[in-house]
């Protein structure tokens, strides 16, 4: 009576790392979780009280104009677009965070019209949610590993005519998550144009594009705006869990393709959860202000140079262009997760749980660790100082 694709997925990385290592403790710092830590701007709390009259009322599928005007400057202002080429009206919808967005789109495009299911890809190492998107749309993933190795972006145009042929859907997440990998401009530019040649669709993960060291990463509807002003094909997702350290806040957004949108926006009016009408505008307020974002930001490199100190260059230690994650080379991550458990009470994730093996048997992410730089200043220096010790 249960769906048989369910068997083709493998348990969440947390649910396996639980199982690992136990339970958490009171004394465990949880560096395994990407749930940031930092205080929210104090505005959303206002706005939320000031909006608390709307909780009586259904929230429009497609959310409020001032939402999606405010996102549609925003991504004008930050990716530096054509005034236009973001109709607030056709190309933005509200999404409740964009895990469901990100798994939800793959229910959009896969269909089934020819003998073989059709193909997913997605990168090796990867966000589960991409893998689990795939498989229950009864697509067949393939695993692309990085260019770079386990440390980079996957490059799709290297792939073999037969494979694009059967592709619905590409996933790309800039800054990458677990690596802090960005994908530059020209990759960008080649991917979009592979995905218009061979008519799938490239989705784009760039919720962790405002946080990064030294340069801001580029993002695909920049790549859309130089190929020709189109956004054929394309359809990018951003959040504010991260940008603005509100992940309860639920609360993101896709944008891109209006014939993609019109069809996500169908979808969802079936199972998509619609944001709330506070939130809304707490969340309208949020991507009209920069400076908590730039304040964010510092707090991130900050910790970034309390890891370039005290790890030095060992364990393959490299500033992340983006994000928050470190991942370490480590030569076995189940053990070092393990030993870090046992003998500092640091929880890390292992780096096998966010990939699969590839062609040739090798998960490219067995022989590292992804430790998340979430808490406060105080809290990382003294995890860390424990980390590299045990290590």
């Amino acid at each position: 009576m249960l769906n048989p694709r369910l068997d083709l997925l493998a348990d969440y990385p947390f649910q396996r790392l639980t199982e690992l290592l136990g339970p958490v403790t009171a004394d465990a710092v949880v560096m395994s979780i990407g749930e940031p830590q930092h205080a929210p701007p104090p505005l959303v709390a206002e706005i939320l009280a000031a909006n608390a009259g709307l909780w009586g009322k259904y929230p429009p599928a497609n959310g409020s104009p001032d939402f999606r005007r405010a996102v549609a400057a925003w991504l004008e202002r930050r990716f530096v677009l054509p005034g236009g080429l973001i109709d607030p009206d056709t190309a933005i919808l509200p999404v409740a965070g964009t895990r469901e967005a990100l798994y939800l789109i793959a229910q959009t495009v896969c269909g089934q019209n020819a003998a073989e299911p059709p193909l997913v890809l997605l990168p090796n190492p990867f966000y589960q949610v991409y893998l689990g998107a795939a498989v229950m749309a009864g697509a067949a993933p393939v695993l692309v590993a990085g260019r770079d190795g386990p440390v980079g972006q996957p490059d799709f145009t290297t792939l073999p005519d037969s494979v694009l042929a059967r592709t619905a859907l590409a996933y790309l997440c800039s800054p990458a998550n677990p690596q802090g990998a960005v994908a530059d401009r020209d990759l960008l530019l080649r991917n979009v144009a592979l995905a218009r040649r061979w008519g799938f669709v490239l989705a784009v993960d760039e919720c962790y594009s405002e946080i990064w060291d030294t340069t801001e990463p580029a993002g695909a509807l920049s790549a859309c705006a130089a190929l020709d002003g189109r956004l054929d094909n394309v359809v990018v997702f951003h959040s504010l869990s991260k940008r603005s350290s509100v992940p309860g806040l639920r609360s993101g957004f896709v944008a891109g393709d209006p014939r993609v949108i019109a069809a996500f926006a169908r979808l969802r009016s079936y199972g998509g959860a619609a944001t709330p009408l506070p939130i809304l505008a707490a969340a309208a307020a949020l991507w009209r202000d920069e400076a908590h974002v730039a304040a964010n930001r510092d707090l991130y490199r900050a910790k970034v140079d309390i890891a370039e100190r005290l790890l030095g260059n060992r364990f393959g230690f490299r500033r992340p262009p983006g994000g928050f994650f470190l991942w370490l080379d480590v030569g076995d991550g189940e053990a070092a997760a393990r030993t870090l458990w046992q003998e500092a009470r640091l929880r890390v994730l292992p780096g096998a749980y966010l990939a699969r093996p590839g062609a040739d048997g090798i998960n490219p992410g067995s022989a590292y660790i992804r430790v998340a730089l979430v808490h406060d200043l105080a809290t990382t220096e003294q995890a860390l100082t424990r980390l590299a010790a045990v290590l």
